[in-house]
């Protein structure tokens, strides 16, 4: 099982590489404009710490992601002095478009299995991420 989940890791990061390329944009910013689209509206401070970088490295990120057109900057409507950051919607095409290819394998994928067995796959999924949500909490703290 860990040599798949490396393995599949390992492809999953090539594809994300090949597609930040094609997007023209960093890998980091990528991961980032991904947590907006799934996490938005949310705030520069809550996306740092999503993203585990340090909020002067997000402003960067930031600054190039909203420059190309990717999110926007709002004022939050329940802080005025805050700011929300969601994915620009007219943009959101063009990155499921090159995603395409494997959501379509997934489908593929997941119309093998039973809805049984679905569920253990799903929560072997969840499991595993909070499992290295911890081990990243563990090193942060160590």
């Amino acid at each position: 099982m860990k040599h798949s989940v490396r393995g599949m890791r390992s492809e999953l990061a090539l594809l994300n590489r090949r597609i930040s390329a094609r997007l023209e944009l960093r890998d980091g910013d990528l991961d980032c404009l991904e947590l907006v689209a799934r996490l938005g509206p949310v705030g520069p401070s809550a996306l740092a710490r999503a993203a585990g970088l340090h909020p002067a490295t997000m402003t960067g990120v930031l600054d190039r992601l909203e420059k190309g057109g990717w999110l926007t900057r709002d004022r939050d409507p329940n802080d005025r002095r805050g700011v929300v950051l969601r994915m620009r919607p007219e943009r959101v095409g063009e990155v499921f478009a090159l995603y395409s290819g494997m959501n379509a394998a997934l489908d593929e994928i997941c119309a093998a299995y039973t809805d049984e067995e679905l569920s253990v796959i799903a929560d072997f999924l969840d499991r595993t991420g909070a499992a290295g949500h911890a081990a990243t909490s563990d090193l942060d703290e160590g």
